[in-house]
């Protein structure tokens, strides 16, 4: 393993700084999506995402340009105050996903581009990761990240508890706007590498991982943002030394180790 390890270093320099920086941002992230119970909202804006890309492409535009539109008109309609609809949040959810999914194809079918290249551009390959995918990356995720950590306390009130938070003189929408608005921002910009499934799998697999294993939200942020770069260097390096798919190799691995968490706070219990 670390022979394989040291050769992927060698080889994919990209794919493991790109994946290291989407695997802890997006577990970071996804502690709140769990909080929220708002978990497939990852999916959908991940699928948001692919349909932007595809109609970029169609178009002749940057795809992170098209991934970044979509994704943030879809922010703007989810983060509306749904506990007072007749409708529920997860409801929309499941209407964009069924339409972003069934309009990337379309689009993507009038491109002329080969299988494969649909694949990667609607569905990502981490280890094609480049240096522009890098230098992206770094610069939406990380100033995201810092706002999420900067205004961390008012987004836990406002996420828990909105009554509390509300006396408080916490307004809950507009941290769960901003929340939604960053969110849409990590996804859209992950998902042009990552794929839709990596990305599902960053925000929910290790934020899982950590709230079974810890309660203080430090600890948990902490211990999500490990979990997700464990499983990420492992799957990478099964992935090349066995040659198998990179992203659902790398999916697989997470499931492990929250079967192996779960087992874990299982047996604590008996």
């Amino acid at each position: 393993m670390l022979e394989s390890l040291a050769h992927l270093v060698a080889a994919f320099p990209y794919a493991i700084v790109t994946g290291l920086l989407v695997a802890v941002i997006c577990a970071v992230f996804g502690v709140f999506v769990i909080l929220k119970r708002v978990v497939f909202i990852g999916i959908a804006l991940a699928e948001m995402a692919a349909c932007g890309i595809a109609g970029a492409l169609l178009a002749g535009l940057p795809p992170i340009a098209g991934a970044l539109s979509l994704t943030l008109a879809a922010v703007a309609i989810l983060a509306l105050p749904f506990e007072s609809r007749r409708i529920p949040r997860d409801a929309f959810m499941g209407v964009l996903f069924v339409a972003a999914s069934s309009v990337s194809v379309l689009l993507v079918s009038r491109s002329g581009l080969g299988l494969h290249e649909v694949k990667a551009l609607l569905y990502g390959d981490l280890i094609l990761a480049s240096p522009s995918d890098v230098l992206a990356i770094a610069a939406l995720l990380v100033p995201a990240l810092a706002a999420l950590l900067l205004f961390l306390r008012p987004m836990l009130y406002a996420f828990l508890d909105r009554d509390a938070a509300t006396v408080l003189g916490v307004k809950p929408t507009r941290w769960e706007m901003l929340f939604f608005l960053l969110l849409g921002l990590v996804v859209a910009t992950a998902s042009k590498v990552a794929g839709a499934l990596l990305v599902f799998c960053y925000l929910v697999v290790p934020a899982t991982v950590a709230l079974l294993l810890a309660r203080r939200i430090q600890t948990v942020l902490a211990l999500a943002g490990a979990v997700a770069a464990v499983f990420t260097m492992g799957g990478l390096a099964v992935s090349f030394a066995a040659d198998l798919p990179t992203n659902q190799t790398i999916c697989t691995a997470g499931c492990v180790l929250a079967a192996i968490a779960w087992l874990i706070r299982s047996a604590g219990r008996t």
